[in-house]
Order: structure tokens, then sequence, then C-alpha cells
């Protein structure tokens, strides 16, 4: 039996296309004869009926679009809709309350807007399903396509072990981008109170010359610079971390996140503190694989506390956490969930 081949117009999302079809899905598809292919709508730019081969590889293909594609493509399907088998849109942020909250970076806001007021219209109406990557996503799109779907995060990296925990003093990080540093911002003053209190304990924070200025140059605080999603999954699969923070505002645009950061987490090897709202009040047990804080700088400053002090509390926390990472993200959910689209 044949079947229709995948294809992903990519407008550049590589994380999300990663994680929720191409590293997680897409191998274990070629391996039962279904061709997938990933087109670059950055470098193909021009009208695609100008060039023959492309055409050829869109005929009776399943498509797959992630966040956003830009306006010449859209343009081609919507003239040639009949030519495809099926279109779907994954989405993993609510890009419309990116766009309106004033505590993002303002290029990425203007960039959000702009998909959100015209270019994700067109996508939801070119699509056949939308898929969300949570619950409060999937209800939101719910009001406008009829038919949504929830795909939870799959996990694309190994848990490593934990010799990391006897080896060394415990190191805290922050591998959020730009996009949460209000969120980091909140809770610098435990940060620099527990750089204070302990004079072994070093931090990360991946913003480069983004990160809070207070932490910027202090002794034991490393702010590598935000890396391109390749190297970025390259460092994680190498770098060891005991704690990691994951502080969430209450926002419009932080309700529409997934629990993906506790599979980062995992593979990293650390215990994460995250902000005791969705998603992670739904997915971590507290004390046990993972620990809920609230939205003050003492709560962060005594949970962290706990675990720099107690490192074999941290140590098995920390493997509890990889168990349930590889449990939810077990990819073979989202293989069942791509097979029956076929």
């Amino acid at each position: 039996m044949s079947y229709p081949r995948w294809v992903v117009l990519s407008d550049g999302t590589c994380p999300t296309e990663d994680i929720y079809f191409l590293k997680s899905v897409a191998p274990w598809l070629q391996s039962r004869g279904i061709e997938v292919k990933r087109i670059d709508t950055s470098y193909w730019r021009l009208p695609v009926m100008c060039m023959p081969w492309l055409v050829g590889e869109l005929r009776n293909a399943h498509i797959l679009v992630c966040r956003s594609l830009n306006g010449a493509w859209i343009s081609w399907l919507e003239a040639n809709r009949a030519r495809v088998a099926s279109i779907r849109y994954l989405i993993d942020d609510d890009i419309a309350a990116a766009a309106l909250d004033v505590e993002l970076p303002e290029t990425y806001r203007r960039r959000m807007a702009h998909v959100s007021d015209h270019l994700q219209p067109r996508l939801l109406a070119l699509a056949d399903e939308v898929i969300a990557s949570c619950e409060p996503l999937a209800r939101h799109f719910a009001r406008r396509h009829e038919s949504v779907s929830l795909l939870m995060p799959p996990l694309i990296a190994p848990t490593p072990s934990y010799e990391h925990f006897r080896a060394s003093a415990s190191c805290v990080g922050f591998h959020g981008s730009r996009a949460h540093l209000a969120d980091l911002e909140n809770i610098t003053p435990a940060l620099l109170d527990l750089h204070r209190r302990n004079t072994t304990l070093t931090f990360e924070i991946m913003l480069g010359g983004y990160s809070p200025a207070s932490l910027r140059g202090l002794e034991r605080v490393r702010t590598p610079k935000p890396m391109g999603w390749r190297a970025f999954q390259r460092y994680r699969n190498r770098q060891r971390l005991h704690i990691s923070v994951a502080p969430m505002r209450d926002t419009p645009f932080n309700a529409g996140k997934s629990h993906i950061k506790f599979l980062d987490h995992a593979a990293m090897g650390s215990v994460g503190l995250y902000s005791a709202r969705s998603p992670y009040r739904e997915i971590v047990s507290h004390g046990e694989d993972g620990l809920l804080v609230e939205d003050t700088p003492d709560a962060w400053r005594s949970a962290v506390q706990t675990l720099v002090d107690d490192p074999g509390l941290a140590r098995l926390m920390a493997q509890n956490a990889a168990r349930k990472a590889m449990e939810i993200g077990n990819p073979e959910k989202a293989r069942a969930f791509w097979w029956v689209r076929r």
C-alpha cells in the first residue's frame, strides 16, 4: 500500500517542526515507507508555480505548516488547494496574545502582530485541522476552527545519568528565550540573594547581553549567548545542570504555553522549579519531580535554597522528573497521532 507523502512547509520554525514531527515522528514514518520532506520557504521564496519540481513535491501531499508561512506560499496554497491531500496547521503559542504583551521585545511583538492579523487567518481558512500543543490553545482555536486536536510535546532528547550531582557544586540554569526575560526579571532579586548566600553556587543564564544587568558580570554567573536551534540541541545534550528555573508571569501569552520546559530540564538532568500555574500545575507532582513556586522572590529563593542544601533530594527529584518526562513525552503517542492522519 502506498501513502501520500508528507511535506513540511517551513518558514524557519525549526524547534516546533522538530519537536512535534520531524525528529519525533518523521524517521518512524519513513521506516514504514512514507516519504517525508521539508521545504524551506525562506529559501524558495519565488512563487511555486515557477518551479515545476516543487509543484510535483506538493501534488497529493499532506501539508504541515507550523506557526506561520510567508504570504506568497499561502497565496499558492489558496489557488491550488485541490492539488494537495490535506493541510494541517500546528500552533504552539498564542500569537495574538504575544502581539499584545508590552513586556515582550518590540520587534517580536510587531512580527507576531503581522502573523496574527495577516497570515494566521488565511492559514486557518486553508487548514483541514488545527493542531494545538496544550489545552488552553486548543480551546482558543476551537472558537475559530471546526476541527482542533491536541498534541502534547514529545521528548526528542535522551535523559542523562546523574553523576553530575555527585561531582560538582550546584548550578542553577535559565534557558528561556527573550520572550521570557520579564519572567526572569521577576525572580532576579531571589537569584541575587542566592548568589550572595551561597559562595559555591553557579548560574547559567542563556540570554547573553539580554540577561538582567544585575546578574551580568558577577562571579559564578555565566551568560552564554542564545543559540540557534541546532546548536542548542547539541549543547543541551552535553550540558548538565542541577536546578532549572522556569518562572511564568500570569499573562495571556504564558497561558498558551505547553509544558515543553519540563522535558528540556529532564534532558539536562536537572530538577525544575516552575510557577505554580498551568501548564506545570497539571504536570508537576510538587516535592516529587519538581517544585511549584508562588510569584514572590522569597518563595523562589526558598525553593532553590531547599535544593541547594539537599543535593540528594535534588538528584532524586531530577530522576523522578526524567521518568515522568519519558512517560508523558513518549514519542509513541505522537506517532499514533500522526499515523491515523496518513
